[in-house]
């Protein structure tokens, strides 16, 4: 019986988790943390205000995002890698609902934005305090695996246009993107490309030859130091090569959702839709980067967390944040190893912006698109995805189609597609409970029942094993078999059931088992079941089904079911036959 001290431990661990593992850092892991926080910050300085540009958000709401709700959602989370922020899905899910209530941009605007990202932040905490965080168990490794190889393509795919200097939109999915490349292939911009790849490949070299350094660091100052050289030297307007630019050197000030009854009701259907998106995200990319780790998250924590961290950004100047699959395959690559990294990440793009946002200005876009690329190829998991397609063909599918979904429909239904035929897979196979004809075999110690097909059978009485449930979604299939034992062996009346492998029977189910013992009875035989479970025979009293006498022949061991259905047998039958099944035959000959 737990104690009062355990179960007071156990509450405070849920309403602030992070008393579990901030005890546990050591400076090694600080060390790592703030390392991996440093690229992080950089990375988030373009993307937030690119980010609040598509949402319709002033550009430096982009970055505000970007700072409280991922301190509070490492805190309050479950992942070590997770990283919160702006997305480029949650801002286009914001511009395309949005934009039809007021002009992006304007104050009005700004209120929608934030009283919608409260509204999404109290629905996921109180889906969190529901504990609906089992939700996530419907997604599969596959799923996973499929979804992050494929935005790791839609990833690199946007960077195009920075990788190598060119004027175009990156909106869209991946084959609208790369043929938007195609029409603008001739205006590649050689100095912007040289950034890009020399950034690219001295990452890779520092990598693989110093993996202890911190090769996107290093690789992002090689890039700007020869963007710099080449602007010095030809000048920018003969290079092409663009930087970030200026950036508003300000924390992020508080504000003020609008509570109206009239806005509530306007947004929450729009709420719902970016809550069930914003979580499936966050949850998909933090369960991808755990498996990576080799570490599991927690799925009710992982929703009091986003919930917590949209509600605090709605009050400081954010817009809706769910997981970045930018910012959290950065800080993983870059060697975070607690949540102190968000921590640190969130603090110092406070720090930066107010110290350094003026000096954005010399970081090159190009540069900043050769480390996504990396962040990019380190996301896709080649091995896993040769066990997949190695090991079976049904998450193989389940894969494929994630994969396929996120690169050519929006990402956030690749997760639903990919959950989808997951289930549709697992009811398939489960309909289907596989039955196998077993019988004694003299060859075996004491007899033991095998399902060898050159075993003896009892001419009057069949034994099958059911290996799985029996609901109304398996019950046409079990049907199906019983009438074919019917109709093959018409002389084995009597039919044992081997119940080992059944852990569940519904009121079909149920039902399925009397109707067969009834057919049978009428015939002059009957239906056993041998070896149920506790769990099982609960099920099967529970449906109703026991109530009936037909049903009632059960046996608890095989051999107390042999001796009596020994005697259930026709004995002018067995005084013909010289198969021997069963010891009694032998004795009683």
């Amino acid at each position: 019986m737990p104690t009062s001290g355990t179960v007071h431990s156990h509450r405070l661990s849920w309403l602030f988790p992070f008393v579990l593992w901030l005890p546990k850092v050591k400076a090694g892991d600080v060390r790592a943390d703030l390392i991996a926080a440093f690229t992080g910050a950089i990375v988030v300085l373009p993307q937030g205000v690119a980010f609040a540009t598509i949402a319709g958000m002033p550009p430096e709401y982009g970055l505000y995002a970007g700072m409280v709700p991922a301190i509070i959602a490492a805190l309050f989370g479950s992942s070590r890698h997770l990283v919160s922020g702006p997305t480029t899905a949650a801002s286009v899910v914001l511009f395309s609902s949005l934009s039809l209530m007021a002009i992006p941009g304007t104050p009005d605007y700004v209120t929608l934005a934030l009283t919608l990202t409260l509204m999404v932040g109290v629905l996921e905490l109180l889906l969190g305090f529901a504990r609906l965080g089992a939700l996530v168990n419907f997604i599969s490794h596959a799923v996973i695996v499929g979804f992050t190889a494929g935005a790791a393509f839609l990833i690199a795919a946007k960077q195009l246009k920075h990788f190598f200097g060119v004027d175009m939109s990156s909106a869209g999915e991946l084959h609208d993107i790369l043929i938007e490349f195609s029409h603008h292939i001739t205006e590649i911009t050689p100095g912007a490309t040289l950034v890009a790849v020399i950034t690219l490949l001295v990452g890779i070299e520092v990598k693989q030859r110093w993996p202890k350094i911190p090769y996107m660091i290093v690789a992002l100052l090689a890039g700007s130091l020869v963007a710099f050289g080449l602007n010095t030297w030809y000048g920018a307007e003969y290079t092409g090569i663009t930087t970030v630019g200026a950036l508003p050197a300000s924390l992020p000030p508080l504000s003020a959702p609008s509570f109206a009854f009239e806005h509530i009701r306007q947004l929450a259907p729009t709420a719902l839709a970016v809550t069930l998106f914003a979580l499936t995200e966050a949850v998909s990319i933090g369960r991808a980067l755990a498996a990576r780790g080799g570490y599991r998250i927690d799925g009710n924590q992982e929703f009091i967390g986003q919930g917590l961290s949209n509600i605090a950004g709605a009050f400081f100047s954010g817009y809706v944040a769910t997981g970045s699959f930018n910012r959290s395959g950065v800080n993983y690559e870059a060697g975070a190893r607690t949540p102190l990294a968000s921590i640190f990440a969130g603090i110092l793009l406070m720090l930066i912006v107010l110290l350094v946002a003026p000096y954005a200005s010399y970081l090159p876009k190009a540069a900043m698109a050769g480390i996504l690329f990396l962040v990019a190829w380190g996301l896709i998991d080649f091995k896993e995805i040769r066990h997949i397609l190695h090991s079976s063909k049904r998450e193989t599918g389940v894969l494929l189609v994630t994969f396929l979904s996120a690169l050519f429909l929006e990402l956030e239904f690749a997760i639903f597609a990919g959950v989808l035929l997951s289930l549709v897979l697992y009811l398939e196979r489960t309909s289907k409970p596989r039955i196998v004809t077993l019988s004694p075999d003299p060859r075996l110690p004491k007899r033991a029942f095998s399902s060898e097909p050159d075993v003896p059978q009892c001419p009057q009485l069949r034994f099958i094993r059911i290996d799985g449930s029996l609901f109304f979604g398996s019950v046409a299939h079990i049907e199906r078999a019983f009438d074919v034992l019917r109709a093959r062996h018409p002389d084995q009346k009597h039919l044992a059931i081997l119940a080992e492998g059944m852990n569940f029977v519904d009121l079909q189910g149920g039902q399925v088992l009397l109707d067969e013992a009834i057919r049978r009875r009428k015939n002059a035989g009957g239906l056993y079941l041998i070896n149920v479970k506790q769990g099982l025979w609960d099920t099967l009293e529970a449906s109703g089904c026991m109530e009936d006498d037909e049903a009632r022949n059960v046996f608890q061991t095989k051999e107390a079911a042999i001796k009596a259905l020994y005697h259930k047998l026709d004995k002018r039958i067995c005084e013909t036959c010289d198969k021997r099944i069963f010891n009694e035959c032998r004795v009683n000959r």
